[in-house]
């Protein structure tokens, strides 16, 4: 008897207990049942073990899945749409960076993660996909500021250049174009979405790709990516190089301004010469002495940038007259958020927002252009389209 009292559970006291019990249950079971993979899903090869794969989706979940003898492997291009043209492939070809498309077995054996199907896009083939299309809109694309955008006809008024390299291009679309806007925080070609023409207004930085008039005067327009974005300038309160992020004093509003930096920002920095070039050109007076002729031909390095300016060959044909500032840009050193400092003055194109921004394009050494304020940002904001190759992002 004793012995059947020594095994009952403390029922009349333990109510919690065997509760609590329940709950620690519960708890070390949740993330064995958060883990089960879905049926179907798409994400990027991380991993490779043995016949093991583990795929990490976009959504962050991970998922390692045994690929057996009998899985149906199949490869496909970059932005095929149609699955009967996957063309099949070997589990060994498979690597790491791949993106998979994977269907699991339903009647694999009980606690097993088995691949019924897998439908690989291999790293290498996104890689030159994207090199491709960043090449054709180099060669067939142009950006830069909407001056005017008319629905019935479709046609816009983009202007590109700045300066005496100025110009007016039209951007015919029509109902075939592709039209899309930046998503918010965000100047990725992938992550852009679907929007009418009546969504671009006057001041939007746009890019069109499609076919030039032979004067680039115009283009009949394919696709279309635009999108609305702020101008700033000021000097830097602080850096926080560790986290990616410095906050700036906003000449304008005289507020602070939070401004992150990612790895797709443009950050350059302007040798001192080469400000005082640009604020000249800008302002449309001629260039400071120290800024021409054959002794400003010098090349100096930004610190810690890592990239060198020739101021020689900044000048494009010789005198400061000529040369595109839009090109004499792109020769500025490129720069690191470590680079900056306290008391810096920069000027930023960065994403919509009030107190929290992230930066587009990034220019510091600027203080003769804050005494053209106008006409410098213009010179940024065409700069960081005028390449007209938006980051095309994975496909």
């Amino acid at each position: 008897m004793n012995r059947t009292t020594n095994l009952r559970y403390p029922v009349s006291h333990a109510g919690g207990k065997l509760s609590a019990a329940l709950l620690v249950a519960t708890l070390l079971i949740a993330p064995l049942v958060q883990a089960q993979a879905p049926p179907r899903f798409i994400g990027t090869v991380t991993a490779i073990s043995g016949t093991t794969i583990t795929v990490k989706t976009d959504a962050g979940q991970s998922y390692p899945v045994e690929v057996p003898a009998t899985a149906v492997i199949k490869r496909i291009e970059p932005g095929e749409k149609d699955l009967s043209k996957a063309e099949a492939m070997q589990f060994a070809d498979l690597a790491v960076g791949d993106r998979a498309l994977v269907k699991l077995d339903p009647d694999a054996p009980a606690g097993t993660t088995q691949a019924l199907q897998i439908i690989a896009i291999k790293q290498a083939d996104v890689a030159e996909k994207q090199q491709k299309e960043r090449e054709d809109w180099q060669r067939r694309g142009v950006g830069g500021l909407v001056k005017s955008a008319d629905p019935a006809s479709g046609v816009i008024l983009i202007t590109s250049g700045a300066g005496a390299t100025a110009k007016t291009i039209t951007v015919r679309t029509t109902k075939a174009t592709m039209l899309k806007r930046y998503a918010p925080a965000s100047v990725r070609f992938d992550a852009a979405v679907s929007a009418p023409i009546d969504a671009i207004h006057p001041g939007d930085q746009l890019r069109a790709r499609g076919a030039k008039s032979p004067d680039g005067s115009s283009i009949d327009a394919e696709e279309v990516v635009s999108g609305t974005f702020r101008n700033l300038s000021g000097t830097i309160s602080s850096v926080d190089a560790a986290n990616n992020t410095l906050v700036l004093k906003d000449l304008a509003t005289k507020k602070q301004v939070t401004i992150h930096i990612t790895a797709d920002a443009q950050m350059r920095k302007l040798p001192d010469r080469m400000a005082a070039m640009l604020a000249a050109r800008l302002k449309g007076t001629a260039a400071p002495a120290s800024a021409s002729g054959a002794g400003a031909a010098t090349t100096r390095r930004a610190s810690g940038g890592g990239g060198q300016w020739s101021q020689g060959g900044a000048q494009a044909g010789g005198g400061t007259g000529s040369g595109d500032p839009q090109q004499m840009l792109s020769r500025a050193p490129v720069i690191q958020i470590a680079d900056l400092k306290k008391g810096d003055a920069i000027m930023v194109v960065s994403t919509e927002g009030t107190n929290d921004v992230t930066a587009i394009t990034l220019v510091a050494g600027v203080e003769p252009l804050l005494e053209a304020p106008a006409a410098s940002q213009s010179l940024l904001n065409n700069w960081s389209m005028g390449s007209g190759a938006p980051d095309v992002g994975a496909q």
